[in-house]
């Protein structure tokens, strides 16, 4: 008969499941990287900075009347561009930081609706994005949470001030008597 004492057991146990983990470590570690040709250059598959035409709107969702911020990049980003679109017109984006910016104003009167917003390069080539113009929206009165002056129904806000004050008086006036009021010495002798 075999005895295996309690730490035996143990060690036997953790062996036994710990012996397909570790068999799978490599296959879970991932491919290891091949030196490649760095990124931008040829045959990296990855586009060199120059070749990186794009525009983009900040923010993407706005209402009437409010600025957007325009980022554009053209190959040649020391020449203004022209960007357009429905929602703000035409404007011209000029060179800034070694990109394109503009900030231009949704006109007041554009609908709610998604607009483009397209890029043209002097060079010919262009790039565009989408501008979403949401309907303005008119702040909510507060909750009616209490006595407060956006609490609806009686409207007893206006009622808060006069109310206290007549207590403040009240109460002055009651402390004024009390301290004018003769006091009696207790356990004095009386005549």
């Amino acid at each position: 008969m075999v005895s295996v004492t309690h730490h035996a057991a143990l060690v036997v146990a953790a062996t036994a499941l710990a012996a397909p983990l570790v068999g799978a470590v490599p296959a879970l570690a991932g491919p290891v990287p091949v030196a490649g040709p760095a990124s931008g250059q040829p045959g990296s598959g990855q586009p060199r900075p120059e070749d990186m035409i794009f525009v983009e709107v900040t923010p993407s969702t706005v209402e009437p009347g409010f600025l957007v911020g325009i980022r554009a990049s053209c190959r040649d980003n020391s020449v203004p561009a022209t960007v357009v679109s429905d929602a703000f017109g035409r404007v011209q984006v000029q060179p800034q930081r070694g990109l394109l910016t503009a900030s231009p104003m949704v006109k007041e009167r554009t609908r709610p609706g998604n607009y483009r917003v397209k890029l043209d390069c002097p060079s010919g080539q262009t790039a565009s994005t989408m501008l979403q113009v949401v309907k303005r929206v008119e702040p909510s009165r507060g909750p009616a949470t209490g006595f407060g002056g956006t609490a609806g129904g009686i409207g007893l806000g206006g009622l808060l001030v006069p109310v206290g004050l007549a207590l403040t008086l009240a109460g002055a006036t009651v402390g004024v008597v009390a301290a004018r009021r003769p006091r009696t010495i207790r356990g004095a002798a009386r005549r």
